[in-house]
């Protein structure tokens, strides 16, 4: 592929250099903020050969090619469009509304971590499949089978919990970058929170008394944030607002002593005494409450969630689920896994079935060529180029996609499938699975890959009849 020539002919299609106002991109995707969306040609841009779709969110235009092909196309497109890919999102938050804003902040925090917590997922879930007793022979493991890869399994562990085990460190770096703060004061206070001079978080419920600072009369916990999200995003707030407000007030003489010294000390009293535990109590309380509400719910709680998991994908609102979702496999030990993630995985599956359905009943070569690849990405995990470039056009293949999701949730819920790692919510997501739910897990893709698919033909007829 010729990415040079494709990143001109986007530009050109896109309205032109003086068109575009900023630009940036994910793991499939071009995002554009143009000036005026009426200079855009979508439907030259949708009948591209090498377009997946293209379809405007929030004021922004996104125009879908893949993984891999997107980086390169970037990088050439890059060196002809005069803008700065820093200023992109100031631009487009100023199209959002607040609602949208908040969210496309937790994606900016929890996205660029994301391979650091899968990577830490998968491992997890290669560990699972070491560990796991039944899985490949009845009442044993492979280490208990296989005694010589115990250390194997052993070392595996201790790589896949540092992601967990460390996590306010990372989230404390991105967030503090998010909110625009210095990252590395970021980290340094993710570091404080899980001081080994501190009480195991995960320890926390079987220690009879609690160490303490005692100071000027103050009883302080001194107890780690292992595993938490909510303490370590509130604190980076903190932590980016006063280094901000200590730069504006302090001589320039003494900026670079005084600044980070009084904003790294001020924000960890505050999280000992205040924040932290005001945070840790608020997140359990929303995991706990998101746990009662799924249980009680049960099959209507899936069917629900697998319905209108793609639907939240559109709005881009799916990106807070992460922080919750971290939180329940951090503490895999108290929570059992989480339910977001098999969900996830129906509706992807689901939108991958259908769009493989609209290859075998579509005449359009583009658009066959486009389903088999999407489709293809969407089962593996990655459902942008099926989802918007194929299902939402037709609006048919979406519909028999949610129904079909809905099923698969439905069955998560029954079962009781929950995940201990996270890791590619699809096809792969089986090692993310607890050994005795893999094999309802594989029930419930095929359920929701089969209902997808069959309605995605009976919706197709309806759709050429009317």
């Amino acid at each position: 592929m010729n990415y040079s020539k494709l990143a001109q002919e986007i530009l050109a299609l896109v309205g032109g250099n003086d068109n575009v106002e900023n630009m940036s991109h994910c793991s499939t995707r071009l995002r554009f903020v143009v000036s005026d969306l009426d200079l855009v040609d979508m439907v030259a841009l949708d009948e591209h050969d090498d377009v997946k779709g293209a379809f405007v969110n929030a004021g922004q235009l996104q125009i879908i090619l893949g993984p891999g092909t997107v980086q390169n196309v970037y990088a050439q497109m890059n060196k002809n469009v005069t803008t700065k890919e820093e200023s992109y999102k100031e631009s487009a938050d100023n199209k959002l509304s607040p609602l949208q804003r908040m969210v496309k902040k937790l994606s900016d925090i929890f996205v660029p971590i994301i391979p650091a917590i899968v990577a830490g997922g998968l491992l997890m879930g290669i560990n699972n499949v070491l560990t796991a007793p039944d899985l490949f022979y009845a009442g044993k493991s492979l280490i208990d089978q296989f005694p010589q890869v115990a250390d194997l399994a052993a070392m595996l562990n201790t790589f896949s919990n540092a992601a967990f085990v460390f996590l306010p460190v990372l989230i404390g770096f991105s967030a503090t970058k998010a909110f625009g703060g210095n990252p590395y004061l970021g980290a340094a206070l993710g570091m404080i929170m899980v001081h080994p001079d501190l009480l195991n978080a995960y320890a926390l419920a079987d220690t009879e008394v609690i160490p303490v600072w005692n100071i000027f009369g103050f009883a302080i916990e001194k107890v780690g944030y292992q595993g938490t999200v909510l303490p370590v995003l509130m604190s980076a707030l903190i932590l980016a607002k006063l280094e901000t407000f200590f730069h504006e007030k302090i001589t320039p003489a003494l900026d670079n002593l005084l600044s980070p010294l009084l904003a790294i000390l001020l924000t960890a009293l505050l999280k000992f005494i205040i924040v932290g535990p005001m945070m840790r109590s608020l997140g359990d309380l929303i995991t706990v409450g998101l746990i009662w509400m799924y249980t009680t719910l049960g099959v209507f709680g899936g069917l629900l969630m697998g319905f209108f998991y793609a639907p939240i994908v559109i709005t881009g609102m799916h990106h807070s689920f992460i922080a919750v979702e971290t939180q329940l496999i951090a503490n895999v030990a108290t929570t059992g896994g989480s339910f977001i993630f098999p969900i996830a995985a129906m509706s992807n599956v689901a939108q991958g079935a259908a769009t493989l359905a609209v290859y075998a009943i579509s005449k359009n070569q583009k658009e066959k060529s486009t389903a088999m690849a999407s489709g293809v990405s969407a089962l593996l995990g990655i459902t942008e180029p099926a989802m918007f470039g194929v299902n939402l056009k037709l609006q048919y293949p979406f519909i028999a996609a949610i129904i079909g999701s809905a099923v698969g949730g439905a069955y998560v819920a029954y079962s009781k499938t929950l995940a201990i790692a996270l890791g590619a919510a699809g096809l792969p997501g089986i090692i993310s699975i607890t050994a005795p739910k893999v094999v309802h897990y594989i029930i419930a893709m095929v359920l929701s890959m089969t209902v997808a698919f069959i309605m995605t033909f009976v919706l197709s007829k309806k759709n050429k009849g009317e």
